[in-house]
């Protein structure tokens, strides 16, 4: 197809996109006007760095949303912890020391590249997207520039962003439009490439705008012959917005954007709903409740004023140490106006709201506790409310985002050859990804906590009938327990390594009881030697 058609027909489907998320454009706006301000350019247009505050007299949205996504940041991507480890889908494999060896340093070399990445600030990003708008969208692509990491990631801002879904649900397409200086996109596209226009004003204002066009979807046309880059599976196509000019085509191997929802209704395509857009009721009251309640405790500092009609020579000064002149005898006084006593109704209807508004943001779950030291025990209590409240959206975020990121990521170190190569016997093995969160971890607890509690159960029982143990398998348990608990494969034994000790300590037992046997024989001799003596003596033998 022709760069023209192309970007002709792209700019079609754009149109498209365009028209099915207006309906959502009015309400990211809200969210954003009242709970993420810095973001409150959707469908206003604002300068950069002019203030977007003006709109709020109470923050408590805001506080709630900047916790429950550090919260969730802490809980599924904590940067001080492990939040993933690999397994192979061949159980054999998953026991075998040398491949857990090569799996756990495969480990090693991603969560380097996360660490020396962009990685930690551009995902607390975008799950400040997930709480607000419900839907959260970032870049992720290879960086081929001289940095310390081999990946860059990018959360982009919603209002750039258009999506569509496949037949599965997930999102397959995004159009991004944006913005870039002129001279970026000479540089990034070659001056032969960029409409001439470009050009001549870059001459004469290198620092003015250029409006593009990002398009990924899914490629239909693939000549499955030719591996080159406008043969991949997913298109990536940038082309100028004004001039429907089409400047660079290339793909990607896999989807490049990570776009997660907070939660989704089944009829809505493409974009998800989020705890601020539940609130946003309690968050409009609030900061209206707010804004009468500073004006009236502004009359009640500063009162409105009883002023005569005649008698004073001088305008009213009301400024602290102002003086007043009237008529000598008069008894006309300057008083202050009684709007009345003080009434709790609304400072009670405000503190109702904000909790209202804290509920959705799970503000009181979220935060452990004041005052006294809580007990382990309690801390355990307060984990598991945390994973019946946040369990169903992990399942989500693990299925959008965790999974594709992770696989991303993969792919992306494993063609720049990162990785040590893999020993033969591993080639083309599945390798599945498990979750290893503080979050992840507290859902499978319950596991752990059954299997000790079955110990518990059985220990009075073993006293009696040690055949008991038959019904468990002790070796299975013991391998799902450290499952469980996340335990690092290196710090674990591989089936062979244990069938080898445990052959050992059976020929060391078998030892011990050959021994055990022989002294007893030579006790039993010794012990016959002076009853046979005695014996002969009277006669007996």
């Amino acid at each position: 197809m022709a760069s023209d058609d192309l970007a002709r027909l792209l700019n079609e489907r754009f149109g498209s996109l365009a028209a099915q998320r207006v309906t959502w454009e009015s309400h990211w706006q809200e969210i954003a006007d009242f709970v993420v301000p810095r973001k409150a350019d959707i469908n206003k247009v604002r300068s950069p760095g002019d203030k977007r505050t003006e709109l709020i007299f109470d923050g408590t949205a805001i506080h709630a949303a900047e916790l429950m996504s550090a919260s969730l940041h802490g809980m599924l991507t904590n940067p001080s912890t492990k939040w993933f480890s690999l397994r192979f889908g061949d159980l054999v494999l998953d026991g075998n020391d040398e491949a857990k060896e090569w799996l756990e340093s495969v480990e090693d070399v991603m969560y380097q590249e996360f660490a020396s990445s962009n990685f930690q600030e551009q995902i607390h990003e975008l799950y400040h997207d997930l709480i607000t708008f419900g839907t959260g969208i970032m870049f992720v692509e290879g960086d081929d520039e001289p940095t310390p990491s081999s990946l860059r990631f990018s959360t982009r801002h919603i209002g750039e962003c258009y999506v569509s879904e496949n037949e599965y649900g997930r999102v397959d397409t995004v159009f991004r439009k944006f913005k870039m200086p002129m001279r970026a996109a000479i540089n990034r596209f070659g001056a032969d490439l960029v409409p001439q226009r470009v050009v001549k004003q870059s001459e004469q204002d290198p620092y003015s705008l250029i409006e593009l066009v990002h398009a990924v979807y899914p490629r239909d046309d693939i000549d499955v012959t030719r591996l080159d880059a406008v043969n991949k599976p997913f298109a990536s196509v940038y082309y100028d917005a004004d001039e429907k000019k089409v400047l660079s085509e290339s793909g990607f191997d896999e989807f490049p954007y990570l776009a997660p929802r907070y939660l989704k209704a089944s009829y809505e395509i493409g974009y998800g709903r989020s705890p601020a857009m539940t609130a946003l009721a309690d968050i409009k009251m609030l900061n209206k409740m707010s804004e009468v309640t500073i004006r009236a405790a502004q009359k009640q500092v500063d009162p409105p004023l009883l002023v005569p009609d005649d008698g004073f020579i001088l305008p009213i000064r009301t400024i602290p140490g102002g003086l007043n002149f009237y008529r000598s005898g008069s008894r006309d006084r300057i008083e202050p106006l009684n709007i009345g006593a003080n009434n709790p109704l609304g400072l009670n209807m405000e503190e109702q709201r904000r909790k209202a508004i804290q509920s959705a943001f799970y503000v009181d779950q979220l935060i452990l506790g004041q005052g006294p030291q809580m007990t382990a025990t309690e801390v355990v209590q307060r984990t598991e409310e945390k994973m019946r409240l946040l369990g169903p959206v992990l399942g989500r975020l693990q299925a959008e985002l965790l999974q594709p990121l992770i696989t991303r990521t993969y792919n992306i170190l494993a063609k720049k050859q990162l990785f040590r190569n893999a020993p033969e016997f591993i080639q083309d093995n599945d390798i599945n990804i498990e979750y290893v969160s503080p979050l992840a971890k507290a859902q499978r607890m319950g596991d752990v906590q059954s299997a000790i509690r079955l110990f518990e159960l059985l220990g009075p029982i073993m006293q009696i009938d040690r055949g008991i143990m038959d019904y468990v398998d002790s070796d299975g348990l013991t391998k799902h327990m450290i499952r469980a608990l996340s335990v690092p494969a290196t710090a674990v034994r591989g089936d062979e390594e244990v069938a080898a000790i445990r052959e050992q300590r059976a020929e060391r037992q078998a030892q011990q009881q050959e021994l055990q046997q022989a002294q007893q024989v030579a006790e039993a001799a010794g012990n016959a030697a002076p009853a046979l003596k005695a014996a002969q003596g009277l006669g007996i033998v």
